[in-house]
């Protein structure tokens, strides 16, 4: 028989992981993109321009991997804390725990009679699991890695950085820029129409606002690569 739990519970983590791979990408897309054309802007030297990619992707991934790092962290940390002091009440007071287990279901729609019943069976069960999940939403067996997110953030981010520099790597010197906007656009039109079927959003929408956005910023840098840029270099 199916394991109901991993049914329920599964499909959507794996959509979170989802939802912050297609984001991640889509900011190491920008981002070192948005780098490129303004170092493009100010100057023609290819190893400049490669250079500037380069940096960017790698200072981006390392920002990306060590910032969600952190985050987790302190996230889990927090986590482990409220897990220590739900432990804590369950051994000093089970009693009123179960009245507060109770009271949580009774206010989520259940009558008196049932959500005390559902209280007492769910904690002879599990106690330490059923008041976690009912009071904070947390569960203490699928507390989030901290290094796989890093990982995770990092891998995201230079899966997009890497498709401006390929851009800008095998496109003629005379079409650079044209041909790293376009490759950018498509693969903005692809983490756009990505995201939007993640979250159930108009993929319409989702797409023209990534795309504004990320063009946007190109335009942007370019413009000023143009007016501070040297002739010649």
């Amino acid at each position: 028989m199916p394991n109901i739990e991993l049914i329920l519970e599964k499909p959507g983590k794996k959509l979170n992981w989802l939802r912050a791979a297609v984001l991640g990408a889509n900011d190491g897309i920008v981002s070192t993109a948005s780098l490129i054309v303004g170092v493009a802007g100010a100057s023609n030297s290819p190893s400049f321009i490669l250079t500037a990619g380069v940096a960017g992707l790698v200072a981006g991934a390392l920002s990306m991997g060590v910032g969600e790092y952190i985050s987790v962290s302190t996230q889990r940390d927090t986590e482990k804390a409220f897990i220590e002091k739900e432990r804590k009440e369950l051994a000093d007071n089970p009693s009123h725990e179960i009245e507060e287990l109770a009271m949580i279901y009774e206010h989520k729609g259940m009558s008196k009679s049932t959500a005390k019943l559902v209280a007492q069976e769910l904690t002879a069960k599990d106690a330490l699991t059923a008041h976690l999940d009912a009071e904070l939403g947390i569960d203490p067996e699928e507390l989030t890695n901290p290094w796989h997110a890093a990982y995770a953030s990092a891998i995201a981010f230079v899966s997009g950085a890497i498709i401006p520099i390929i851009m800008v790597i095998i496109a003629p010197a005379n079409f650079r820029i044209p041909i790293t906007f376009v490759g950018v656009i498509l693969a903005l039109i692809a983490t756009g129409t990505i995201s939007a079927k993640v979250g159930g959003a108009s993929k319409i929408v989702a797409t023209i606002r990534v795309v504004v956005g990320g063009v946007l910023a190109m335009v942007v840098t370019f413009g000023i690569g143009k007016l501070f840029g040297v002739v010649g270099i």
